[in-house]
């Protein structure tokens, strides 16, 4: 620290309040709180009518929520000067524009702390309150509506856009209420390698309708750069992508197959199990004890789960389950072929193999390649466009479940909405630069 050169203490820079216009007066600090008593800096006292300069009648006081520092929540008095101009008979206080918005019990200094400690510290509302002293709603409500003016609002987060991925969100775990709600992705960072996914939007329903009319209310330039959507087997988004953006390309994404074969095989599994025991699995039944097993990729098992696997497909009883599982097998190597060209080709095959060849024993393969095959075009457009995975949307929930647990749970979709763009909406570079 020998080059560092030094100056003379001082209260206004440390706390940053000459960017806010105020200069510290004095100081009250205790063990739970600190209050600075400021003045503003700048003497307004030219009267606006006459140009000529008015007379101080006093001050009136104004307590503000500043950055807390330490483990004090810091409080500023600010004594606004009134003043009045004789000739003109003109009544005014100084201007602290700059320092806070009007009404507000927050300094901007304090916002923009509140804002930054939610969305990179990932703080809950109620430990945000906590350290500046102020109440939960007042804290809630200040910083909703800073991140809606600062960050949400902002048309430019929706500039270059190529890939999206959309999926359905459970956002009420009750009975009553709407219970989903429906979520855009920004994808085009992991296509691109430069970064990870981010939410572009959230909204309630989950139906063909509501995502079309998403699309429909978005700006022609956004709907003319999106290259890319990548879904679900839901059919609504589908058609919904299909009217709004016919010129982008519909994506299954391999999350969502895999997910659709690893389906048919449990159910495969259950039902061979009520076959052969008539009732559902339990502990020490075969198939039961190999269900983890089974949705394991083969590259990854151990000796020890192969001898377990070898052993179950060694039972007659269990040969459809056997079926099944090689089909969920040759799923997976296809979309971990290093090849896209070879993945490819081997899915196709794989699908035109279920279309035909699958007998009708095998229900629950049957009904996959019917689903495969309707929507073969989507599933093999992988291979052209890769990156295009669904899977950072699985991410993105998890995150949205800890930010659920950390709230103690949402009543107010509004406010549910708003949360999640501000934990992942992809916000937290511009609010620190080094992130």
């Amino acid at each position: 620290m020998s080059h560092v050169t030094f100056g003379p203490a001082d209260l206004t820079t440390f706390c940053s309040l000459d960017e806010l216009g105020l200069t510290v007066t004095r100081q009250h600090v205790d063990a739970r709180h600190a209050v600075l008593e400021c003045r503003v800096s700048v003497i307004d006292d030219i009267c606006r009518g006459c140009q000529e300069s008015a007379r101080s009648r006093g001050t009136v006081t104004r307590e503000l929520a500043h950055d807390p520092f330490g483990d004090r929540p810091t409080t500023l008095l600010v004594r606004v000067r009134r003043y009045r101009c004789e000739p003109c008979d003109r009544f005014w206080l100084e201007d602290l524009t700059a320092v806070a918005e009007p009404r507000s019990k927050l300094s901007r200094g304090g916002l923009a702390w509140a804002l930054k400690a939610l969305v990179v510290d990932h703080m809950s509302i109620s430990r945000i309150a906590a350290n500046l002293g102020v109440a939960w709603n007042t804290a809630n409500d200040a910083i909703l509506t800073e991140g809606h003016r600062r960050l949400i609002n902002d048309p430019a987060r929706f500039n270059g856009v190529a890939v999206i991925g959309v999926d359905e969100h459970v956002w009420r775990h009750t009975r009553w209420g709407e219970k989903y709600v429906t979520v855009v992705i920004d994808l085009t960072p992991v296509r691109d390698g430069t970064g990870p996914s981010r939410l572009l939007d959230m909204f309630p329903g989950r139906s063909k309708q509501t995502f079309k009319t998403w699309l429909s209310d978005q700006p022609r330039h956004f709907r003319d750069d999106i290259e890319v959507i990548a879904m679900d087997g839901f059919t609504g988004f589908k058609s919904a992508a299909t009217e709004e953006v016919p010129h982008a390309v519909a994506v299954m994404d391999p999350f969502h197959v895999v997910r659709l074969a690893g389906d048919a095989l449990d159910q495969c599994r259950r039902r061979t199990q009520q076959s052969i025991h008539g009732r559902r699995g339990m502990t020490g039944d075969p198939l039961y004890m190999s269900r983890r097993i089974l949705h394991t990729g083969a590259k990854l098992l151990t000796d020890r789960q192969w001898d377990r696997l070898e052993a179950l497909f060694a039972a007659n009883e269990h040969v459809e389950v056997e079926v099944t599982w090689t089909i969920y097998q040759q799923l997976i190597t296809a979309y971990r072929s290093t090849k896209r060209s070879q993945g490819k080709q081997i899915l196709t095959e794989l699908i035109e193999s279920l279309r035909t060849g699958v007998p009708a024993c095998l229900v629950e393969l049957k009904k996959l390649g019917r689903t495969l095959n309707r929507r073969k075009g989507d599933v093999l457009a992988f291979f052209e466009h890769p990156g295009t995975s669904n899977g950072p949307t699985e991410a993105i929930n998890g995150r949205l479940e800890h930010l659920r647990g950390s709230a103690l749970g949402f009543r107010n979709l509004e406010h549910y909405i708003t949360r999640t763009l501000l934990e992942t909406g992809g916000f937290r570079p511009a609010l620190h630069p080094h992130l």
